[in-house]
Formats: structure tokens, sequence, C-alpha cells
């Protein structure tokens, strides 16, 4: 029962919070600017921590500090997503004041996405133990590639969903405001904004089977697992728009994401040896992306254009 009342707390919380999201952090018509996006952005991470102090009323210690590292997983994965978003955009030309509608509508695909996934990893975990060693494995080598990838360019021309809905869908030939599907010559056409949300959701996913694994290494508990991984990409509309005009800033951080995954991924594969304490996870984890987000912001000299955003 008790748990009961935890989800069904957690969901009002979240459709409460959408509706904010939806008709507070942006009507219709109103342009965002990068301070109120930092408002915002500061409003989520308050809202987050306020619903940890509750985890830590309900379930005790153990479970908040649980909540507290499978966040800062999360949220510091979830810039890659706003570099890709960004660049996604850019390629589909899309302008900002209709980019919060994809945001939306992403964020809320992503709510659904994620809980399939994380119930059926948490499904194979308990089912079949040994599938944690390939999931540790996966993480080690996602964070050994993430260290030695260069920057890449987008190609959403090269997606495979965009590509299959292009060939059985017509899409026309330019924006119309924020609608997604339109009506011309008696036919019905997706917009290129719709185009741009299909990539935006595929692209999440493949994001969401990289990181969701990360958090098992922390805990396997429902709960914790997917109210951490949800807040922390609900305040992702706000920080994109705070931190989308300056994430070059931040270089050295894929250096510390590469470095969060090989430890989590290593505390999988040695979990039936010896299992680090979480209070000990959290504290490497903050110490590594602090670090490297210092290091970079140290580093890094601001051209001309980025000085012009701030």
């Amino acid at each position: 029962m008790e748990n009961l009342t935890s989800w069904a707390v957690f969901i009002i919380v979240i459709v409460v919070l959408l509706a904010v999201d939806l008709y507070g952090f942006q009507r219709k018509g109103r342009q965002i600017n990068v301070k109120s996006a930092l408002i915002w952005s500061a409003i989520w991470i308050a809202v987050s921590l306020l619903f940890n102090l509750g985890v830590y009323y309900w379930y005790g210690t153990e479970k908040a500090i649980e909540f507290l590292t499978g966040y800062l997983i999360e949220k510091s994965l979830s810039l890659d997503n706003i570099f890709v978003f960004y660049m996604l955009f850019t390629y589909f030309s899309v302008p900002l004041r209709y980019q919060r509608r994809v945001l939306f509508w992403g964020i809320l695909g992503a709510l659904i996405m994620r809980a399939i996934l994380i119930a059926a990893g948490i499904s194979l975990i308990h089912n079949f133990h040994w599938i944690i060693y390939i999931f540790g494995a996966f993480l080690i080598l996602t964070g050994i590639r993430m260290m030695k990838s260069t920057d890449e360019k987008v190609s959403p021309e090269k997606n495979l969903i965009v590509r299959l809905f292009k060939k059985f869908f017509q899409v026309s030939d330019k924006h119309h405001g924020e609608r997604f599907f339109i009506k011309q010559n008696g036919k019905i056409l997706a917009t290129p904004l719709f185009v741009t949300l299909l990539a935006v959701e595929t692209t999440d996913l493949i994001f969401a089977v990289d990181s969701i694994p990360a958090i098992f290494a922390i805990t396997t508990d429902p709960f914790i697992v997917y109210t951490s991984n949800i807040f922390a990409i609900l305040g992702l509309r706000a920080l994109y728009f705070a931190l989308a005009g300056i994430i070059s800033y931040f270089s050295y951080l894929k250096y510390g994401l590469s470095i969060v995954l090989v430890f989590v991924g290593i505390k999988m594969v040695i979990v039936d040896f010896y299992k680090i304490p979480v209070l000990y996870s959290l504290g490497f984890i903050s110490i590594v992306l602090i670090s490297s987000i210092a290091i970079s912001l140290f580093k890094k000299k601001p051209t001309e254009k980025e000085k012009a955003r701030l």
C-alpha cells in the first residue's frame, strides 16, 4: 500500500509539473530568453531535491542517496542530449519559437519510452542476473568510446525512423507554425517540425539505451530508478534554452561523463565480489563531474559570438 501511495504521489506531481511546464515556462507567443530559462532550470532542480527529501522521509537515507546519485548521473548525461537537439534544430532550420513544442512532446514521449526500457531492464536483471555483467561491459565500452570520440555532425537523413517515415508519408517543404500536420490539396502532409520531433524522439531513445543501464549500478528499485530518471529529464526543456548557446564551453565534460560511465560499468561487473557503497559512488561521481565542468570553464576562452549570447 505504501508503495502504491508513493507511485500515486509521483504521478500527481509529474502531471502538475507537466502542466506548469506547458503553461508556465512559456505561453504561446512569448520568446524564451536565457535568464528565464536559467530561473526555470533552477526551479526544476529545486523541485527534484524537494522530492528527494520526500524519498528520505518515506524510505530513509539509503534510498535518498540512491535517488540523488541516479538523478546526478542522468542529469549529467542529458547534457549530451542538449547538444544533439541543438544540432537537429539547426539542421531542420526550426525557429526558436517553435522548438519548445518539439521539446515538450519529446519529453512526453521520453516518459513512456523510458518506463518501458526501465521495466524491461529490471525484469531482465531479476530473472537473468548474469545480464548485469553485460550491462556493465556495455557501459565500460560506451565510456571508452565517448572518451575517444571526436565531434561529429548530426546526420538526420541517416536516421532510420526518419527515412522510413519519408518513404511512406509526404512532408511539406516548409514550416507551418507549430503544426505537425497540415491539409494541402486534399492530402494530409507532415511538416518538417514533425520530422524534427521524430528525430528528437529516436535520438533520446538511443541516449536512454546508454544512460538507463548506468543507474542499475546504483539500484534496481523500480521507483527510485524511474523517478530519478524522469526528474532528470523533466527540466531538460528549460536547460536546453539555458545552455544550448554556450554548450561548447563544456568541452571537457565528455571526459568526465566517460569516466562516470566506466566507473558505474566496473561497479556492475564486480557487484558479486564487492559492492561499492552508494555514498562513495555519489561522492566520486560528484567530484568527477564538478572537476570536468570547472576545467572546461577554466580552459575555454569564449569567442566573440559566445560572449554575445551571455
